[in-house]
């Protein structure tokens, strides 16, 4: 490889660092903002899920607990919109599709819903028929927004023939540890409860309801609430969502930043060989020149 070929590869590889590292860079802010606003959720969930559980035993009945013995269950699917996030996506998609729970089910008494481009691209490749998808989510969306996003969900369980909806969501722990997870999202349960409260490492303090006073009633109340922890258990998937994704890209580009850093240091060495060839040729070529005059 010549001295020409060489530098140019350098500044390519230099210009391509350069676009990694403000990735990177990009990547850190944002996942500190949807890492924050996880935290923040998830302690909003945890105690509205406290104080539903010590109330799960009233008499009070919504269609958020109606346990359906018959219908198909709708599988909400997060994935990112964009890739270079390791494999966030890929683990997402394969949780689900390559669960038992997904390949033992009818293709009739299971629905997906996809949220994200990557899940609709990956459900489109294996023919599986998409029942409502979400993609280009606006990252600054307002609490309206969520809201309709939110509605949307809701009305799938509305569905009389809709027995339950599951989401299969990456739950975040640190920058570095995300897992994906496929938990119950409606109805309600005493189980499923449990299940969310669980993985948030609480327990739940059990309290007499009967000391508790409700106002209108004890059913207002609650189907409000119900609603309320439905709202903001799909906020907390999707920045839990965000914040994963950032974190693995911005582990991605520091990846790619430190290759490229090695790429220069190699093409490096290789362009002070090229000139240490071509400087002992030259002085060889010299030598011989001044033997052959004398």
């Amino acid at each position: 490889m010549s001295k020409l070929e060489i530098k140019k590869k350098i500044s390519g590889v230099k210009n391509t660092r350069k676009i990694t590292k403000a990735m990177q860079l990009v990547a850190a802010s944002k996942r500190l903002q949807f890492q924050k606003k996880a935290v923040s959720t998830r302690e909003f969930v945890a105690k509205q899920l406290c104080v539903l559980a010590n109330n799960m035993s009233t008499d009070s009945r919504s269609v958020f607990t109606e346990q359906r013995k018959s219908g198909y269950t709708a599988y909400v699917l997060y994935s990112s919109d964009k890739g270079l996030c390791g494999a966030l996506n890929t683990k997402l998609i394969n949780c689900l599709f390559r669960s038992e729970e997904w390949k033992n089910t009818a293709e009739s008494e299971k629905k997906l819903v996809v949220i994200g481009n990557k899940a609709k691209t990956a459900a489109n490749s294996r023919d599986i028929a998409i029942l409502k998808s979400f993609v280009k989510i606006s990252e600054a969306m307002s609490e309206l927004e969520a809201l309709e996003l939110v509605s949307e969900i809701i009305s799938i369980y509305l569905d009389p023939k809709c027995k339950q909806v599951k989401i299969v969501a990456p739950h975040y722990k640190n920058s570095f540890t995300f897992y994906p997870v496929i938990k119950t999202f409606l109805p309600f349960s005493e189980e499923m409860l449990e299940t969310h409260v669980g993985s948030m490492e609480l327990e739940i303090t059990p309290k007499n309801h009967d000391f508790m006073i409700f106002e209108p009633s004890a059913e207002v109340v609650l189907d409000k609430l119900y609603e309320q922890i439905v709202q903001a258990l799909f906020l907390q998937a999707l920045y839990e969502l965000k914040a994963s994704e950032y974190s693995s890209r911005m582990i991605a580009m520091k990846n790619a930043t430190d290759s490229a850093d090695k790429i220069i240091k190699n093409l490096t060495l290789d362009l002070n060989k090229a000139r240490q060839a071509a400087i002992t040729q030259e002085i060889a070529e010299l030598a011989g020149a001044q033997a052959a005059m004398n």
